[in-house]
């Protein structure tokens, strides 16, 4: 029998993974073996920003779906959740975060594990030109939390690495809500310099849904895919 992938969520917490709330195991266990998608709908009750300095920034990364300078409340929001083997031999899964303002806003990244850093790597925006280094870990109340930490630009040919100084770090914190059946998340960049950059609070519900590998959007795929980590 074929072997069953480990999810990348997985591989990266070892047996941490275990301490997640169930409804968060299940979410972050999706493997490409599994032939599903996992859906996600609400609101985020806040999207913000920080202060004029940063916005020629976030209108930058807009156009490769990276953070986006608009800001409001109870704006209605979609995280879509797909697992495909990259066209590297990579387990990938899809952060596809969709923002419906008057423009909508998309905030993409694909994650996947990389042995040789030993860590969760995501891919930030439409192109992969940013890979960042993840640490994950769960909270006492089995939440589960991500940080940022290296970061590589791969806009050309010579992997750069990208001083934290000039980036920003993201603390992003995800628990599920027994009392509402949903999902709470809170995301908040920041930069030692700047202050801080972006970020978004609110909630989701998630929908289940077969996904055969056909049938995965093209438009949640990169464009071009990095395959240096």
């Amino acid at each position: 029998m074929p072997r069953v992938p480990q999810s990348i969520v997985q591989r990266a917490l070892g047996d941490d993974f275990h301490r997640l709330h169930p409804q968060l195991q299940r979410q972050y266990g999706l493997t490409s073996g599994d032939k599903l998608a996992c859906i996600g709908r609400g609101v985020m009750e806040s999207v913000w920003r920080g202060r004029f300095h940063v916005v020629p920034f976030l209108r930058l990364g807009a156009n490769r779906s990276v953070m986006f300078p608009e800001t409001g409340d109870d704006v209605p929001f979609t995280i879509e959740n797909y697992a495909y083997v990259d066209s590297f031999g990579r387990e990938t899964l899809t952060w596809t975060r969709t923002f419906e303002f008057s423009l909508p806003r998309r905030f993409d990244e694909t994650l996947i594990y990389s042995q040789g850093r030993r860590c969760a790597v995501v891919y930030a925006g439409t192109h992969q030109h940013l890979a960042v280094d993840l640490r994950l870990s769960v909270d006492p109340d089995g939440a589960f939390r991500l940080r940022t930490h290296a970061q590589r630009l791969y806009e050309w040919r010579i992997p750069i690495p990208f001083p934290l100084l000039f980036s920003g770090v993201a603390d992003v914190r995800e628990s599920f809500d027994e009392s509402k059946g949903r999902f709470d998340v809170a995301v908040d960049i920041a930069n030692p310099v700047w202050g801080r950059i972006f970020g978004y609070k609110g909630w989701f519900t998630l929908e289940w849904r077969p996904c055969p590998p056909h049938a995965i959007p093209p438009d949640v795929r990169p464009v071009r895919e990095e395959w240096r980590e």
